[in-house]
């Protein structure tokens, strides 16, 4: 979660959401989010709604399953209300911050209050993020128990000095033996890495990509490191102390990371995410590239219902104040027009393997397929088969591939 919240109309108290969250719910998918907001120390990257034990003023870590439980139950109650139909998480996904600074219990917790309020679908898809250093063998097994079968660490580099720089506190060292965990415990695990730190090198991200590999996760994510205005790291950039990776750097970057995943049998099916088959795709973040339903539950979090879309409070004392007034914590919301959902449409699912019907393109924009395909910027088979799906060069360029097909 950014750490600024989107311009939109004021949410009202009660939750309420217009009737047209309703129209077609139950076509949908549903989620659930669980935002835990807390880190041991800030990295000078993020730019995520995360605090240290320092910046809390007077919110408790101790309290806050509570307080999630509680928006949880109001969640079923509000959807309940709002006339949309009820329907099983078919995804649950616990991000941060760092959900497992928090004891598994309250982790538990969470994930139960879930269950009793919608219910989870038959195999649902149950993640925690995690760092390498923030959990053991006891953790993880209590989490698969309980219902978890996922856990996504944040690995971001193999290179001590990479990691230094990004101010990662984790020793490498320890993630082939946090994911051997983890696999005894019975959770898949993916890997997130981070490339285009600055001072890293091709060699230095190989070395990376190389041991990710080498732990077969069926699962990596691979992001491009966004020096976000604010962050310690943009400043020691701007004071001259670091040199920024230019584009061309960060496209060989991504180039190496596709071939290597390629060769070791990693599909991409996203543009930043790769899994070993379809089965471990990350289907809560297909979700949201798909437009479906989900409630994010905890300060700054967002939500989605039917092309309404709201955001909470960002502080957690603030947070925790609505809920203990029984307010709804939601800060400010909009409805999508139908405009304004097309182009999200064409955005997010372009980014995906699957890709768009071009028939369910606009004029101009199917018009573009035929120079999409001689820019060698989609595939020209997949074309033919009526969908777009981007090249690698597609995917190095993925936003100007939009634009064209939004083009009018």
């Amino acid at each position: 979660m950014g750490s600024a919240l989107p311009l939109g109309d004021p949410a009202p108290r009660d939750g309420l959401l217009p009737a047209s969250a309703a129209v077609g719910a139950a076509d949908r998918d549903f989620g659930v989010y669980l935002h835990v907001p807390f880190c041991r120390v800030r990295c000078g990257y993020c730019d995520f709604n995360t605090y240290t034990a320092t910046e809390l003023r007077g919110a408790s870590q101790h309290d806050y399953a509570g307080q999630a439980i509680s928006e949880v139950e109001a969640a079923g109650r509000i959807l309940d209300a709002s006339g949309v139909p009820a329907r099983q998480a078919a995804t649950v996904f616990f991000g941060g911050g760092t959900p497992t600074l928090l004891p598994a219990e309250h982790l538990i917790r969470m994930l139960d209050s879930v269950r009793s309020t919608w219910g989870l679908a038959a195999g649902a898809e149950v993640t925690t993020e995690a760092n390498p250093d923030s959990v053991d063998a006891d953790y993880l097994a209590r989490l698969a128990a309980a219902g978890f079968t996922r856990v996504s660490f944040g690995m971001q580099s193999a290179v001590p000095r990479v990691l230094a720089t990004l101010e990662r506190t984790h020793d490498p060292e320890k993630v082939p033996l946090v994911v051997e965990l983890a696999r005894a415990a019975g959770l898949d695990v993916s890997l997130d890495l981070i490339y285009g730190t600055p001072g890293e090198s091709l060699a230095d991200w190989r070395a990376s990509l190389e041991q990710a590999i080498g732990l077969a996760p069926t699962h990596i994510s691979a992001y491009s490191l966004i020096v976000e205005e604010g962050t310690r790291l943009a400043r020691q950039i701007k004071r001259g102390e670091l040199v920024p990776v230019d584009e061309d750097q960060q496209a060989e970057f991504y180039e190496l990371a596709d071939e290597l995943l390629a060769d070791a049998g990693y599909g991409w099916y996203e543009v930043s995410n790769w899994a070993t088959d379809d089965a471990h795709r990350s289907r809560h973040n297909l979700a949201y590239w798909r437009s479906q339903d989900w409630w994010g539950v905890g300060p700054g979090a967002h939500s989605h219902v039917g092309g309404v879309r709201w955001w909470n409070v960002k502080h957690p004392s603030a947070y925790a104040d609505r809920i203990l007034a029984g307010d709804s914590p939601a800060a400010g919301r909009e409805t999508l027009d139908a405009a304004t959902r097309e182009v999200e449409r064409v955005l997010l699912l372009t980014r995906i393997r699957e890709g768009i019907p071009i028939a369910s393109l606009a004029e101009p924009g199917r018009h573009e397929v035929a120079g999409l395909i001689a820019d060698e910027l989609i595939d020209a088979k997949a074309a033919l088969s009526g969908s777009i799906e981007l090249t690698r060069r597609g995917r190095l360029l993925a936003d100007a591939v939009v634009r064209r097909l939004l083009s009018d």
